[in-house]
């Protein structure tokens, strides 16, 4: 059996599993409020966000060694069982949220959930490195990143309607469902490498592999993995530091906005649980937009002509210009709607920049050494997330986002300078 555009079923599985990756992590912050009114009756608003903030910052610093530990766990036993692995135990953590009756618990499972959350991101880079070639990565990578999006719109008003049947103990256990679901097909379709797969059609196999050009470094027609550094020989590259750097910058940007919308709307403009869930899936679409734009115009330019340096540093500019203006904007938005609408332009400039700069990793090295160094960066980007998390509990004391807001806009200009001073040229590099 043979089956036509094989690398778009893969893409596709890829950004279901982001879907439900959003709507299980989710699913804590959209009920927190029945959360802590049922096991936190006797504190205030500052006592529950510093709770929340608290458990928050558990789940990104287990989510950050996650992501190198996946990162590993990918290069060694593969993309198909990687995430096999990762999407079979967070669907386990998410069940277990049923049964937590405080910090310590929540902590506990939020902890093994986030790190095998972790596993989606690196899964996901070394897919796209494995699936498709160098002018497709960028749009690949908009349709996984897309799925995030995508769980982020459709999460809080699914967890919404649940919440009017069920509590919130049952509405983890229905999302964690979906997780089971999804390793049928997974299991069932990704079968091999697309060297191997039985399914691959000599004309996408050979298109897949003849257009992985860091692949053929010597340029003799073989697209072998020649240059796969060990990770004391990656981290000598200053270009590993780039992309490193550019995500610890600009990731904490995305958690920003996916831990704090549903407090931030209940603590500035007094929303409910349902009255959150029917306006937090806003500023989603545009990261839903903006993910798939972003990676068709990269599509678009290399298709044109350009070089992968200058698609790359072009498309990450764009969208970091974007975020910038909407985070002043950000500090006066003057009602709810405004502000969603003001965010959905922001994440539309986050998914544009975010795309490319997570697939600078597969355009600089060889596929056996991206999960790695996808990993490390995923590390970084959330531990940077994790300190803006629980400095956000502090610095927004009282209903002031303002100050979280200006740190925002300072690391989207940190994530373009690592990109244009420590990638001087985005292309395959060479032993040194």
């Amino acid at each position: 059996m043979k089956l036509k555009g094989l690398r778009w079923w893969v893409v596709g599985l890829v950004a279901l599993a982001a879907i439900i990756n959003y709507i299980d992590r989710q699913a804590f912050g959209a009920l927190w409020p029945d959360i802590a009114n049922d096991l936190f009756p006797e504190m205030n608003k500052d006592e529950h966000k510093a709770i929340y903030g608290t458990i928050s910052t558990v789940f990104i610093l287990s989510y950050a060694g996650g992501q190198a530990l996946f990162g590993k766990i990918f290069d060694y036993i593969g993309t198909r069982l990687g995430f096999a692995l990762s999407i079979g135990v967070w669907s386990i953590a998410t069940m277990l949220h049923a049964f937590a009756q405080g910090l310590l618990s929540f902590s506990i499972f939020r902890s093994i959930l986030g790190i095998a959350e972790a596993g989606n991101w690196p899964g996901a880079a070394k897919a796209n490195a494995e699936w498709f070639p160098t002018k497709e990565r960028a749009l690949a990578q908009g349709i996984f990143n897309s799925g995030a999006a995508i769980g982020g719109i459709v999460a809080y008003p699914v967890i919404g309607l649940l919440s009017v049947y069920f509590d919130w103990k049952a509405i983890f256990i229905v999302v964690a469902v979906l997780g089971f679901l999804w390793l049928l097909p997974w299991l069932f379709v990704v079968k091999s490498h697309p060297k191997s797969h039985p399914w691959l059609t000599e004309d996408e196999r050979n298109y897949i592999l003849s257009g992985q050009r860091n692949q053929d470094l010597d340029e003799d027609g073989n697209y072998k993995e020649e240059y796969a550094p060990d990770t004391a020989q990656l981290l000598r590259h200053k270009e590993s530091w780039g992309v490193i750097i550019a995500s610890a910058a600009i990731d904490p940007i995305w958690w920003l906005f996916i831990v704090w919308i549903p407090i931030y709307l209940s603590e500035v403009f007094g929303m409910d649980v349902k009255q959150i869930a029917f306006s937090a899936w806003v500023p989603y679409v545009g990261a839903m937009i903006g993910a798939i734009l972003g990676g068709l115009f990269a599509k678009n330019r290399l298709s044109a002509g350009w070089s992968v340096d200058k698609t790359r540093k072009i498309t990450i500019t764009l969208g970091c210009l974007i975020m910038v203006p909407c985070f002043f904007l950000l500090k006066a938005p003057t009602s709810a709607i405004n502000a969603v609408i003001i965010m959905a332009i922001l994440l539309f400039g986050f998914q544009v920049a975010i795309g490319n700069i997570q697939t600078l990793p597969s355009d600089l090295f060889s596929g056996e050494i991206v999960g790695t160094l996808s990993g490390l960066a995923g590390m970084a980007a959330k531990l940077g997330a994790a300190g803006l998390t629980i400095l956000v509990t502090f610095i927004t004391a009282g209903g002031n986002y303002t100050p979280a807001f200006i740190i925002g806009g300072v690391l989207a200009v940190t994530a373009l300078l690592a990109v244009w001073l420590l990638c001087p040229k985005i292309e395959p590099l060479k032993m040194k």
